[in-house]
């Protein structure tokens, strides 16, 4: 919970603001009992002198790992200042938030933020990660915040690696392989990473969980002595501990104590597959005793590639504890593994600056981007990096683009396919897909906006009509690829829904005389040529002069025609600006 803390009238009305556009909170007025609060809450917030504030709170301050975020607010609202806890706890965070509740400034003095560097502490927070350093944090850190000569080894792919490397410092050098580091350049190292290097002192490493067991053991194994010795296997693996993300077994060993210890004591899930599930695995080394018990040739290796559906970072290892054994194999999150991969990214429909900032991102970091000729703007990629490789494939057939991801791939490198709008819609991506599934590619998609969006904010146009317009279709008319009868234009056309028309503009003359079937002659049209592009042009006209103005205008490709009389609509009234509506909701919010 939050607590809002004030000492006066005003410093209540601004907390009651506060609370009112959004922040959760408490409001307490002149509390007593300031080591409970700093021990029950997850954030302070003071509204007042940030001398009573911290005369206050002082005698009870532990630790910048245990203590909550403390702000102070003037009793104007005008300047929102952390106190303790700026990264650890999130005083940082929450301070932006309220200043863009009260309109004043956020008063950020922590020097990782008013340098724009990395706020090391703060990252396994953010992103999922455990921190491991080599030597004293506070030292290592201020190595970094001095701008001292960097290593950073990234040897796993997950948001925070796309981050560091979207967003690296100029005394930064970013390394894929621990062998390339010569520790003896750097002040400091850091490696996000699962594996164990001897890199020196001055490292600080961070554990995705990345690595998932498999295990296997003889009933009645100690606990302790198990865990103790699963430490020391790992590390002989050059895994670290903290970098595992589960574990698991067979579906009789479930209920072996040591596992569930294990699992509450590292804080990992644990999980349990059928015999069947296991045996469809093929592992180094099977035994005819271990199937005869449980019905599978290998627990531990079949158990962690169940896990991960991926291959073995390390194979099985058997170990003693007293009398019994156990075993115990690794893999790696396919996810997460630093290897080729291919990213289908929508560009948005033209404007450099309407691609997500994720995909920009993914831009950024690409060892190759393969875009989409003449249907998606060059500008796009002007974000690649130094020594990237950029080629249009407007000129390529389908097995050319395949062949061309795949040389970079089976480098371990990263490929950027770039579609225009978003790749789901007539992106042509379903073939390369098939492609990439056969030869065992790793790929992924990240959405873009699509040009039918682009067109109802060029039109400032809803598309929808409150009772009377509430679908959008999203087709084509029929050219050298056939459409199926079902979706033959004429019959989408009964519904008089909002109809968003792609690749068409070349067959104007047939879409007309299928659209007149159930549209009137004076619905609106918008033909909207290469919508958002520099070149951008939009022509308004009704169903009956459609051919007629796509031909006197000349327009043929990137073209997008929508139809309906939701274009331009300023009738209607939404049920959520219904004054009745409003009132019941906001009574059955407060109920």
């Amino acid at each position: 919970m939050k607590k809002i803390i004030t000492h006066s009238d005003k410093g209540e009305a601004l907390a009651s603001q506060l609370t009112e556009n959004g922040l959760e909170a408490d409001i307490i007025r002149s509390p007593k009992n300031y080591q409970q609060l700093l021990e029950e809450n997850e954030a302070l917030i003071f509204i007042g002198s940030l001398g009573i504030c911290v005369r206050e709170i002082s005698p009870f301050i532990q630790s910048k790992t245990t203590d909550p975020a403390v702000i102070n607010i003037d009793i104007n609202g005008q300047y929102v200042q952390p106190v303790i806890s700026g990264h650890l706890g999130g005083a940082n965070k929450l301070s932006k938030e309220i200043a863009g509740l009260t309109g004043g400034l956020p008063v950020i003095t922590t020097v990782s933020d008013t340098s724009d560097l990395w706020a090391l502490d703060n990252l396994p927070a953010q992103f999922n990660w455990k921190i491991e350093p080599t030597g004293n944090l506070t030292q290592l850190t201020a190595a970094f915040v001095n701008m001292e000569k960097t290593a950073l080894l990234l040897e796993v792919r997950d948001k925070g690696t796309l981050y560091m490397e979207t967003s690296v410092p100029r005394h930064v050098d970013i390394f894929y392989s621990a062998k390339e580091i010569s520790p003896e350049n750097y002040k400091l190292i850091i490696a996000v990473t699962p594996y164990m290097y001897e890199l020196g002192d001055s490292v600080i490493y961070y554990r995705p969980p990345s690595i998932h067991l498999g295990l296997g053991s003889q009933r009645g194994i100690n606990n302790h002595k198990f865990i103790d010795d699963l430490r020391e296997a790992l590390k002989a693996n050059k895994i670290s501990p903290l970098s595992i993300a589960s574990i698991a077994t067979v579906e009789m060993k479930k209920d072996e104590e040591a596992f569930n210890v294990l699992s509450e004591e590292w804080d990992v899930p644990l999980y349990s597959y059928d015999n069947t599930a296991l045996s469809n695995y093929k592992t180094s080394t099977p035994s005819q005793k271990v199937e005869e018990i449980t019905g599978c040739g290998s627990v531990s290796e079949a158990a962690a590639m169940h896990s991960s559906e991926n291959k073995l970072a390390f194979s099985k290892t058997k170990r003693k504890i007293d009398n019994k054994y156990y075993t115990v194999a690794g893999a790696i999150d396919p996810k997460m593994e630093r290897k080729g991969f291919v990213e289908f990214v929508g560009a948005g429909p033209g404007d450099p600056e309407l691609i997500s900032v994720k995909g920009k991102k993914f831009l950024k970091t690409a060892d190759l981007i393969l875009y989409a000729g003449s249907l998606v703007p060059k500008e796009l990629t002007s974000f690649a990096k130094k020594g990237c490789v950029v080629k249009s494939s407007a000129n390529m057939d389908l097995q050319t683009q395949i062949d061309t991801m795949k040389s970079f791939y089976d480098r371990g490198l990263f490929i950027v396919r770039l579609h225009t709008g978003d790749p789901c819609v007539y992106g042509a991506i379903q073939e390369q897909m098939t492609e990439l599934d056969k030869l065992n590619m790793n790929y992924h998609i990240t959405p873009g906006i699509s040009s039918f969006q682009a067109a109802a904010s060029a039109l400032k146009s809803q598309f929808t009509i409150p009772e009377e317009v509430q679908s959008i279709i999203l087709t084509r008319g029929e050219g050298r690829t056939p459409v199926p009868e079902k979706e033959k234009l004429h019959k989408l056309a009964a519904s008089q829904s909002t109809m968003c028309i792609f690749l068409s503009a070349s067959l104007v003359e047939k879409v007309q005389s299928e659209l007149e079937v159930h549209y009137p002659p004076e619905t609106p049209v918008a033909i909207c040529y290469k919508l958002t592009w520099k070149d951008e042009k939009i022509y308004r006209c009704t169903l009956a002069t459609m051919t007629e103005t796509i031909r006197k205008n000349h327009i043929k490709m990137t073209t997008l025609i929508a139809v309906g009389k939701a274009i331009d609509n300023r009738s209607g009234k939404s049920k959520l600006y219904d004054t009745n509506f409003s009132h019941a909701y906001r009574q059955q919010k407060q109920e």
